[in-house]
C-alpha cells in the first residue's frame, strides 16, 4: 500500500478560515493579526484580557532519547490535543516554530505527521510569519552596532579578543562557524576572528521565548552581555544603546502565532530554540495562552526528556510560574530495539531480548520526571504494523513496575481517533497527586547545580569542569550570575555527554569545557562534549528534495 507522504496529506486538507479557528479557542476579532486566510498573529493584549480566568491544565509531552527510528514527539503532541476534542474537552496546542536548516538540512519538516499535523504545513516550515528572520535582524543589528562602536571610537575599551556575540543566520552553514571580518583596509571595519550561530541558537531567540511582555523584552536584550573589556568587565546591548532599536524589530515577532490541526484543533506556534544548546522551549506568551484559552494545553520540549523536558521545567516554569499537571513520554518499540543494540535495518524484526536491554532508557527517563520532578506521567507507545503483541506486553509491564501506564497512540495513521486511549489516559493522570520540584535550588553554587542534573537527570556519577570552565565559573560568580538557573549543552542521543553510549549508561562522567552566561535569557549555558551552534549539512541534504511547480505547489518536505 502506497501511504501518502506528510505534505499530500497536508496539501489535501481543506483549512477553515483563520477567524474560525479563533473563535473555536475564543479569541475576539480585536486581537486578530491576519496573514493571509490560514495564519494570524495574537496580540499579546488578549493574555490581559484572560487575566482572571482559571489556568487549564498544562500537559508537557517529551520523548526518549532520540533515535535515527524516530519517535514522533510532535505527531504525538497534535494527535493528543485532537484526541482530546474527541472526548469532549477543549484544548489548545502551543508548539515550537520550526527552523529552516533542520528543515533543509535532515528533517525535511517540523510540523507533525501523517493525520497529525498543524497546517498551512509548508508555510509553517518555511518562512511562516517571519518571526526568525526577525530574530536575526535583531541580532545582526546588535553585532553591527558592536562592530561600529570599535571603529568609531571604541569608548567602551571593548577588548576584540573576548567578543562573544556571534552574528546569526537561520541555515545550516558549518562555512561560516569560524570567519575572520572586518579586511580590506581601514574604512572596511577592525579585522577580527568572528563566527555565526544558527538564528535558532542566538540569545535573542532565547530572550523572546522567555519574555512576558515586550517591557520585559527590552528589559531582557539591554542586558545581553557582548563582549568584555581588558579587565573582563561585561559589555552589554544596553551600553551600546542598541536595546531600543532591536525591541523595534522585535514588536510583531513577540506576537503568538495561530494556526490549526488537520482536525482544526487552534493550534499557538511561536520561537523555536534548539533543546540541546538552549531551554529547546516555546515562548511563554504562547504557553499561556492555550493555557487560558483550552481546558487542556498540550505542549512539548525538544528532544528528550533529559533535555527539553529537564529546561522546561527547570528553567521556564521558574520564569513563567508554571506547575505542569502531567506529562506525556513518547516512544517506540523501534526505537527502544535500537537503544538495545539493534542496527536500523533490522528494527522491524521481533526483537523481545533487544528491546529488554533498551527499555532502561525509557524507564529512566519516566523515573526522572515522576520521582525526581513529581510529576505524573504516561508513556504514548507510537505503535508501528511490525510491532509484535509480545513487545508490546513487554514494555506496558516493565513501566507498569513504575507505576506508569503505558498507552497506544495511532495518531499518525487515525489523526485524533488513533489517541483516545492516550487522551483518557491523560485525563486521567490529570487530577493524580502533583509534588511537583525542580531538579536543584537556584541558590547553590553553580557548580553544584551542574552536578545535581548530571547525577539526577544523567545519572552520572558527577561533573568535571575544565580548568578554562573553572575559571569562568569563579568569574561568573564574581559578577552576581551565580544564582541563575542552568542551561546544559549536550548532545542529544545520550544521557551523557558522549553520543555513542546508547541505553541508560552508567559509569561516566560530564566534562564541562566552557561555561558562558546568556545575562538577557536568564541562565548560564554549560557547554558539554562537541556542541555546535551552528550546525552543517548532511551528505545528501533534504533541500535537494525540496522542489515548487509553476502553480506555487511545494512538494518534498516530509
Amino acid at each position: 500500500m502506497n501511504r501518502k507522504s506528510d505534505i499530500e496529506i497536508a496539501q489535501a486538507a481543506k483549512m477553515r478560515h483563520i477567524g474560525e479557528i479563533a473563535d473555536v479557542a475564543g479569541i475576539d476579532e480585536k486581537y486578530i493579526e491576519q496573514y493571509g486566510n490560514y495564519k494570524a498573529k495574537i496580540d499579546c493584549a488578549l493574555l490581559a484580557e484572560l487575566a482572571g480566568r482559571p489556568d487549564g491544565k498544562l500537559v508537557l509531552v517529551t520523548a526518549i532519547t532520540p533515535t535515527p527510528a524516530g519517535e514522533g514527539k510532535t505527531t504525538t503532541t497534535v494527535g493528543l490535543a485532537d484526541a482530546l476534542r474527541k472526548i469532549g474537552k477543549k484544548s489548545a496546542v502551543a508548539l515550537r516554530e520550526p527552523s529552516l536548516g533542520p528543515v533543509f538540512g535532515v528533517k525535511g519538516g517540523a510540523a507533525g505527521g501523517g493525520y497529525a499535523q498543524v497546517v498551512p504545513m509548508e508555510d509553517i516550515n518555511l518562512h511562516f510569519t517571519g518571526d526568525f528572520h526577525a530574530i536575526g535582524a535583531a541580532n545582526n543589528l546588535l553585532a553591527a552596532m558592536l562592530d561600529n562602536h570599535i571603529f568609531q571610537s571604541n569608548s567602551l575599551g571593548v577588548d576584540t579578543r573576548r567578543i562573544t556575540w556571534k552574528r546569526a543566520v537561520d541555515m545550516n552553514d558549518r562555512q561560516l562557524r569560524f570567519i575572520t571580518d572586518g579586511l580590506g583596509g581601514r574604512v572596511n571595519g577592525v579585522p577580527r576572528e568572528d563566527g555565526f550561530d544558527i538564528t535558532v541558537a542566538s540569545e535573542v531567540m532565547a530572550v523572546l521565548c522567555l519574555s512576558k511582555d515586550i517591557d520585559d523584552l527590552k528589559s531582557r536584550l539591554s542586558r545581553i552581555i557582548v563582549a568584555y573589556t581588558r579587565d573582563e568587565k561585561p559589555i552589554t546591548a544596553e551600553m551600546l544603546n542598541a536595546a531600543g532599536a532591536m525591541t523595534a524589530l522585535l514588536k510583531d515577532a513577540l506576537k503568538p502565532n495561530l494556526v490549526q490541526t488537520l482536525e482544526g484543533t487552534p493550534a499557538f506556534i511561536h520561537g523555536g530554540p534548539f533543546a540541546n544548546i538552549a531551554h529547546g522551549c516555546n515562548s511563554i506568551i504562547a504557553t499561556k495562552m492555550a493555557i487560558k484559552l483550552g481546558e487542556y494545553a498540550i505542549t512539548e520540549a525538544g528532544f528528550g526528556a533529559d533535555l527539553g523536558a529537564e529546561k522546561f521545567l527547570d528553567i521556564k516554569c521558574r520564569v513563567a510560574g508554571l506547575t505542569p499537571s502531567a506529562t506525556v513520554i513518547v516512544a517506540t518499540v523501534r526505537a527502544l530495539k535500537h537503544h538495545g543494540g539493534v542496527p536500523k535495518a533490522e528494527l522491524s524484526i521481533e526483537n523481545p531480548a533487544a528491546l529488554e536491554k533498551g527499555l532502561p532508557n525509557l524507564l529512566q527517563h519516566a523515573e526522572n520526571v515522576t520521582k525526581v520532578f513529581g510529576l505524573p506521567a504516561v508513556v504514548a507507545l507510537n505503535r508501528f504494523p511490525t510491532d509484535s503483541e509480545a513487545e508490546l506486553k513487554l514494555v506496558r509491564d516493565r513501566c507498569g513496575e513504575l507505576g506508569v501506564n503505558v498507552a497506544l497512540s495511532e495518531v499518525w495513521d487515525k489523526g485524533g481517533d488513533g489517541g483516545i486511549e492516550l487522551a483518557k489516559e491523560v485525563v486521567r493522570i490529570c487530577e493524580a497527586p502533583n509534588r511537583f520540584a525542580q531538579s536543584y535550588h537556584l541558590d547553590i553554587p553553580i557548580e553544584e547545580k551542574l552536578d545535581a542534573i548530571a547525577r539526577k537527570i544523567y545519572r552520572a556519577d558527577g561533573v568535571d569542569l575544565t580548568p578554562e570552565a573553572k575559571k569562568q565559573c569563579k568569574q561568573l560568580t564574581e559578577l552576581g550570575f551565580d544564582k541563575m538557573p542552568v542551561c546544559m549543552a549536550k548532545t542529544q542521543y545520550s544521557f551523557s555527554d558522549n553520543a555513542s553510549l546508547l541505553g541508560a549508561p552508567k559509569d561516566f562522567r560530564v566534562t564541562v569545557r566552557n561555561l558562558k552566561v546568556s545575562a538577557g535569557a536568564g541562565f548560564i549555558v554549560a557547554l558539554t562534549g562537541d556542541i555546535m551552534t551552528m550546525p552543517g549539512l548532511p551528505k545528501v541534504p533534504a533541500a535537494e528534495k525540496i522542489d515548487v511547480d509553476n502553480t506555487g505547489r511545494i512538494s518534498g518536505l516530509f
